[in-house]
């Protein structure tokens, strides 16, 4: 699909409120079987051959613009898939489409051909539990090798069984160049990684090119798979399951991940937390979002500027603080493992007053630190010219992408749980979302930049509350039940602002204590996916800044 045939997102007015699942289900009529309680949102059954009229009604007319994942899964009698609609306005409203299909016959219609982010989330729902989905623009497997055999998250699925790979796969890398020649044709397919500096990461593209523009790019993702969807659901939800999140995106957005986990399972068990850990929990998670953008603006200026030993340098040396001020709290510097269901493991370090000063100064250093960026950034005219008007992603076709996080915002779409779909203390606090209009690798950048000022705020705000709260009255965990056992079947998709943004988990309980499907849904998955809108018909060079300002963590693509 080309970018003339994205769908535009309809002007519909979005009521804030309650969702009326009673008007949806007249809307949808006859399409709907039967309807579906799950945690914090309804969901309606459908039949596999109504996907693309149901989500364009949905879309169309009552204004669920925001397809956030499609969940895959196979039950004894039937494969289902669910996908998660949001809206962009108001995410606090949320429906999920349920289409149930035979497990002698699992193929469903595509939604891609509604929602473009679909495209990925279905391949990714073929590849692993083996749901086939008709009119599909490429569906194919996305993080298996095309020679795997089997689906190995479907119920029959063999992991005792050897796979064998065809000589195919061990091609001599270093053959002539593919180039087609023909009338007014001279282009090159050219391989772009799987390891390489510019691909951060083991990512893999594969590049067609006229010249030096770009007339297709592919990214080929999985070098990175770890199961860990199917190692989480192996674990209990109490005690098992909270140290792996600390991977997905395991470079700077340890406590972030866990939040999301901590966030979805709670409401699932009903289990509170107390004021204090929340905002513990606040401040913690800002400062992992600094050491984010502090990371992602460090390596964005080696992509761009070749700039190691200046702007790299300065921005880990701050990240490095941060790094430093959650090793004290939490006694680990990358993978932290110091949220608990119910709150946080600990209590801010001994003696408090240390703690808080370093905290301070660090806070106190951040505004020079900044300017010193600017002025090596964003007054930078190489990096302007490389940055201002490429990659241009559109605020419709970021939305079509499920594009969130600064990648949305840097398109002008207004949207950040945190202020949307509040949790933790941060409708408490004075701060601002920050958004550009720009739709470029330079406003992406901006947007980071800022949003560490931004964390500032807040941090300095949770410091004054805890540095004042009662002695008595620091509770850093609720009582929580020894053994978690939801009830079977109950069903619920939650999720917090990450670094990336939005990072959000799906958990179906079976009645014991570890989940029977669990579901990551990593903001770097659907970010990624705009990159051909944002390379196609630039340079070369475009692609690689374009694929800088993604921020994307392989760990957080592949899980």
């Amino acid at each position: 699909m080309s970018r003339s045939e994205l769908p535009d997102t309809p002007e519909v007015g979005v009521d804030e409120g309650e969702v009326d699942y009673d008007a949806l289900e007249s809307l949808l009529g006859e399409y709907v079987l039967e309807r579906e309680d799950h945690i914090n949102a309804g969901g309606f059954v459908i039949r596999p051959d109504d996907v693309q009229d149901v989500l364009s009604t949905l879309r169309e007319e009552a204004g669920f613009d925001h397809l956030s994942t499609v969940t895959a899964q196979q039950y004894e009698d039937r494969y289902e898939s669910i996908y998660h609609l949001k809206k962009y306005d108001d995410p606090t409203q949320e429906v999920n489409v349920i289409v149930p299909t035979t497990t002698e016959n699992p193929v469903s219609q595509s939604g891609a051909p509604v929602f473009r982010t679909a495209d990925w989330h279905e391949r990714e729902a073929y590849d692993l539990v083996g749901i086939e989905y008709e009119d599909h623009p490429d569906l194919r497997r996305i993080l298996l090798p095309e020679t795997w055999t089997g689906h190995p998250l479907g119920g029959d699925y063999d992991q005792t069984k050897p796979q064998i790979v065809s000589l195919t796969e061990h091609a001599n890398p270093l053959q002539e160049d593919h180039r087609v020649e023909g009338e007014g044709t001279d282009t090159m397919f050219l391989n772009i990684g799987p390891h390489h500096p510019a691909t951060h990461g083991v990512l893999h593209l594969e590049t067609v090119l006229d010249g030096e523009q770009v007339l297709d790019v592919d990214p080929d993702i999985g070098y990175l798979h770890r199961c860990e969807e199917q190692m989480c659901q192996q674990g209990t939800y109490r005690h098992q399951i909270m140290p792996y999140p600390d991977r997905w995106d395991y470079i700077s957005a340890g406590l972030l991940n866990e939040w999301a986990y901590a966030r979805t399972a709670e409401d699932l068990a009903d289990l509170d937390v107390p004021e204090y850990a929340q905002i513990i929990r606040t401040m913690s998670a800002e400062l992992c979002r600094i050491a984010s953008h502090l990371l992602a603006l460090a390596t964005f200026a080696l992509d761009i500027n070749g700039d190691f030993t200046a702007t790299f340098m300065y921005a880990i040396r701050e990240r490095e603080k941060a790094q430093n001020i959650l090793e004290d709290l939490t006694g680990q510097r990358l993978m932290f493992n110091y949220f608990r269901l119910g709150g946080v493991a600990w209590d801010l370090p001994e003696p408090r007053e240390e703690f808080f000063d370093k905290i301070r100064d660090y806070l106190n250093e951040l505004p020079e630190a900044s300017e010193e960026f600017h002025n090596l950034l964003t007054n930078n005219e190489i990096l302007q010219a490389r940055t201002v008007n490429t990659g241009i992603l559109e605020p419709e076709a970021a939305k079509q992408y499920g594009a969130t996080g600064p990648v949305a915002r840097g398109s002008g779409v207004d949207y950040d749980l945190r202020r949307d779909d509040p949790y933790g203390y941060y409708d408490e606090l004075d701060w601002d979302v920050i958004v550009e209009d720009g739709c470029d690798n330079f406003s992406r950048l901006l947007v980071r930049m800022r949003e560490v000022e931004e964390s500032a705020k807040i941090i300095d705000q949770c410091v004054d509350l805890l540095e004042d709260w009662p002695e008595d009255d620091r509770e850093i965990q609720s009582n929580v039940p020894r053994t978690i056992k939801p009830d079977p079947d109950t069903e619920i998709y939650r999720a917090v602002e990450g670094a990336k943004g939005e990072l959000g988990i799906y958990i179906r309980a079976d009645g014991t204590d570890k989940p029977g499907r669990f579901k990551i849904r990593s903001p770097c998955f659907s970010n990624l996916q705009t990159l051909p809108e944002m390379a196609e018909g630039e340079y070369i060079a475009d692609l690689i800044a374009s694929l800088g300002s993604l921020d994307i963590v392989l760990g957080e693509v592949d899980r």
